[in-house]
């Protein structure tokens, strides 16, 4: 096991690596590893084809749980987690779909008519909209809806929209991590330890309305020059079109603002209705096609493919990690160095948490760590809620630090790259690192003083 162990870990540092470096399109770094791993890891050192089997996670799709349970956490298993591969797709299909009905450009218009085209108040806007959305939609669909809203704003503003997309990212992670529905996470959390919608909002939730006020203000400042130039390049708003113009079917723009409404209550009442993320991704795909019959190849054409690939690819990186145990290796030390205090076990989960979740996928992370946290709380005697609002903050805001941490960064900065404006690691981690820590820092703090 040691053999695989360092091997798996080669790997995944290999990997991670090479995404920095940038040489090679990252699917292709994400999806060579990933079939490394299944063949040298399990296949040659270990001799498991059911690592394999339980890696690759091909049966979940077939069963009852995958499409209805009255829990998420059947979506957390090990290996390549489907339901998000599903869920994603869907919500690209949606986005095209509603793209193709002038939604997005409508609504960049209007949104910009609001604040008179002014790229400040628009950068603060879209912000604090980002967070206020993902508190409620999965932070992935918040980041498609709104980075494509961007770049279509950009372009008509004449603007570079990449300080807008990083701050946006970051903002749909922190207001996720204000709600049970809002992260994978959260969910994984509030669903394994019984937490409810509301418990949620009251303890990370404060957390994360004091940490937004600082973030818009900390992403102000660290992007004033490309916002002050923007403001002296703003173009004539007397020649904008109205917004209206944008609309290119009234029949189109009705359903595809129906089937974006359909999407958020499936989304918010899914943990009531017991649909899963794979269920409602594949019934929005189902019903945009039929919405759209005319267009549906030109809609499936226009799929990112390639971000569908780099996380398949990277679930499967991952699962070597988790079958060889190296996640479980992390838990343990964690359990071991806090020895008993409070303050200091609360530090290491979150600490370790967020720097974990930012090149680690957070949700194998965060379910490795729930059964760790009810077992400091039931041999320690401390409050096993405050472990877990510093898990979730740990693993949701971590995820924020680097553009592999969270599914909401790489959808982002995939966006941006599909319209040719490429986030390299260097300029995506220099304002997202920076905010990561002042939140973390910050939610620490108010666990210490609310509940130490």
């Amino acid at each position: 096991m040691l053999l695989a162990q360092i091997l798996a870990t080669a790997i995944f540092v290999v990997m991670f690596l090479m995404i920095v470096l940038d040489k090679i399109e990252r699917h292709y770094v994400t999806i060579g590893c990933g079939v490394l791993t299944l063949i040298a890891v399990f296949g040659i050192v270990m001799h498991s084809p059911d690592a394999i089997i339980e890696t690759l996670n091909i049966r979940s799709i077939f069963t009852l749980e995958f499409w209805y349970a009255a829990s998420e956490s059947s979506e957390s298993s090990s290996g390549i987690n489907w339901a998000t591969i599903f869920f994603i797709a869907g919500m690209m299909v949606m986005v095209e779909g509603m793209a193709k009905a002038g939604f997005f450009q409508w609504l960049c218009m209007r949104l910009a008519k609001m604040v008179n085209y002014k790229p400040v108040p628009l950068f603060v806007a879209f912000m604090i909209m980002s967070a206020f959305l993902a508190m409620f939609i999965d932070s992935i669909t918040v980041i498609l809806f709104l980075a494509a809203v961007t770049v279509e704003l950009a372009k008509l503003l004449k603007f570079s929209p990449v300080p807008m997309i990083l701050s946006e990212i970051f903002c749909a992670n922190l207001g996720g991590s204000a709600t049970m529905c809002g992260d994978p996470p959260n969910i994984i959390i509030g669903t394994s330890l019984g937490y409810s919608f509301s418990d949620f909002l009251t303890n990370t939730g404060l957390m994360a309305a004091v940490s937004l006020v600082l973030v818009v203000i900390y992403f102000f400042f660290v992007f004033h020059k490309e916002l002050e130039e923007a403001e002296r390049h703003a173009v004539d708003t007397s020649s904008m079109p109205d917004p209206k113009e944008a609309i290119t079917n009234k029949k189109d723009f009705t359903v595809s603002c129906l089937i974006f409404g359909c999407a958020v209550v499936m989304l918010v009442t899914h943990a009531q209705t017991g649909l899963t993320v794979a269920f409602i991704g594949a019934v929005i795909t189902v019903i945009t096609l039929a919405a759209y019959a005319k267009y549906a190849l030109e809609l499936l054409s226009k799929v990112d493919y390639k971000t569908l690939l780099f996380f398949i690819g990277l679930f499967m990186v991952v699962g070597g990690l988790e079958q060889t145990g190296i996640l479980e290796i992390i838990a343990g030390y964690i359990s071991q160095a806090s020895k008993g205090n409070f303050k200091l076990m609360i530090a290491i989960i979150i600490w370790v948490s967020a720097v974990a979740s930012a090149f680690v996928d957070n949700i194998p992370f965060a379910a490795t760590m729930i059964p760790v946290i009810k077992s400091l709380a039931a041999t320690q005697g401390v409050d096993l809620e405050t472990l877990a609002w510093a898990l979730s903050m740990g693993t949701d805001i971590g995820g924020s630090g680097t553009p592999i941490g969270a599914s909401a960064n790489v959808v982002g900065t995939s966006v941006a790259a599909k319209n040719g404006y490429v986030i390299g690691w260097g300029e995506y981690c220099k304002s997202a690192a920076p905010a990561t820590i002042i939140v973390v820092s910050v939610s620490m703090v108010i666990i210490f003083i609310r509940y130490c």
